[in-house]
């Protein structure tokens, strides 16, 4: 059987700004090496929002600081040195003249960790390069998925105001993605699962789209599964894409939050539509052979990356991420041993999680614009 690539869409949208900070010599917490695969373009001051043709390729080691809670991301102040223990540095930087050297690079890594899993991490909108990167290092290691890193930094504006631009700049992207796909690939990475966070998850439909639309159905053979995190995607789209791919890849999981607030603006922008992310029941998708987990009991600040920055969460799907069984093939009997309420909606699977000890076990609040503490239990999509 093959193995697993795992490819995360990530978005920092609302955390706090940083930047790339070097570890002080001799020092360093718990290292995770990411490999990168970047359309920005590169500048003196490193790489910004603007869009590169050509792809550059790095590696980068992360210090990942033990002073901290689960789902935390610590950018180091201004106020005082970089600390290993608290805060997120770099050890080490490696740029590789092409993608060959890359592909070479990351068969090695592979080869000497044991593995033949790959993780590609790639985030969504409102990032900045350092913010991405970091964020890969962060759900890699509070995770503990298996299998070696790898991010695909598209150009993202890094502002709350850029959303055109990076709707846009998905897809100028696309292409790139496919093209790290066939990369990791071709480095010995036996098989690929894509996980998409928020705009992100428009890259991923889109790149599986293009794929099959040039190469066929076949093209997607080596695709094992894909999970989507809080997917900034509009339903009607998100529905067309699908049916220009024809069988999705399984499992095809969706974590969202029917109280996701950036997917809440996102809407709006969008003229009072539904997000994929932020879906009231399954209802819409129902006819697909997906499963939808809607985290909106375990929501942290906006919502919208309740996956990677809820401890109990963290806690909840920590090391199956990027494990095979996880929910392959008798993925409806797994979902039942998950916290909450399972429903069956024709082809769907919809998981409503709540906390063992939420008073909303059985039917957590599914109202978008309600507070935890004054929604009433409803359950709806049945």
């Amino acid at each position: 059987m093959r193995r697993l690539v795992l490819v995360l869409f990530l978005c920092a949208g609302c955390a706090a700004r940083g930047d790339f900070t070097l570890a002080p010599a001799a020092t360093g917490g718990d290292p995770e090496a990411i490999f990168v695969a970047t359309t920005r373009l590169a500048g003196p001051d490193g790489y910004g929002y603007e869009r590169s043709p050509e792809a550059d390729f790095l590696r980068y080691a992360i210090s990942i600081p033990p002073e901290r809670t689960p789902g935390e991301l610590n950018w180091p102040p201004r106020t005082r040195k970089p600390d290993a223990a608290r805060d997120f540095l770099v050890l080490d930087e490696t740029r590789f003249a092409s993608a060959l050297e890359f592909s070479a690079a990351l068969r090695d890594e592979m080869k000497a960790s044991g593995q033949t899993d790959t993780v590609v991490y790639v985030h969504g909108f409102n990032n900045t390069m350092a913010e991405g990167v970091y964020r890969v290092a962060q759900m890699h290691h509070d995770l503990e998925v298996p299998g070696v890193a790898v991010h695909y930094a598209w150009p993202s504006r890094g502002s709350a105001l850029g959303y055109v631009h990076d709707r846009d700049s998905v897809l100028f992207a696309r292409s790139g993605f496919e093209a790290l796909l066939h990369e990791v690939e071709d480095a010995g990475a036996s098989d690929i699962v894509i996980v998409a966070h928020s705009m992100g998850a428009f890259v991923t439909m889109e790149a599986l789209r293009q794929m099959v639309l040039r190469d066929g159905p076949h093209a997607l053979d080596h695709i094992a599964g894909v999970v989507l995190i809080a997917p900034d995607l509009d339903v009607d789209v998100f529905r067309a894409e699908v049916q220009d791919i024809g069988t999705l890849p399984q499992p095809f999981v969706i974590f969202g939050s029917s109280r996701d607030r950036v997917l809440g603006v996102s809407s709006t922008i969008a003229g009072g539509e539904g997000r994929l992310g932020n879906l009231a029941s399954v209802e819409r998708i129902s006819d697909l052979e997906v499963t939808y987990l809607d985290t909106a009991a375990f929501n942290v600040g906006t919502g919208h990356l309740n996956l990677g920055e809820n401890p109990a969460l963290l806690r909840l799907f920590g090391g199956i991420i990027g494990i095979d069984q996880a929910f392959r093939n008798d993925a409806r009997k797994r979902v039942g041993l998950l916290p909450g309420i399972a429903l069956s909606v024709r082809n769907a699977t919809e998981v409503i999680l709540s906390p063992p000890s939420s008073p909303y076990r059985s039917s957590p609040c599914r109202d978008p614009n309600a507070a935890p503490e004054t929604c009433l239990p409803q359950v709806t999509g049945q």
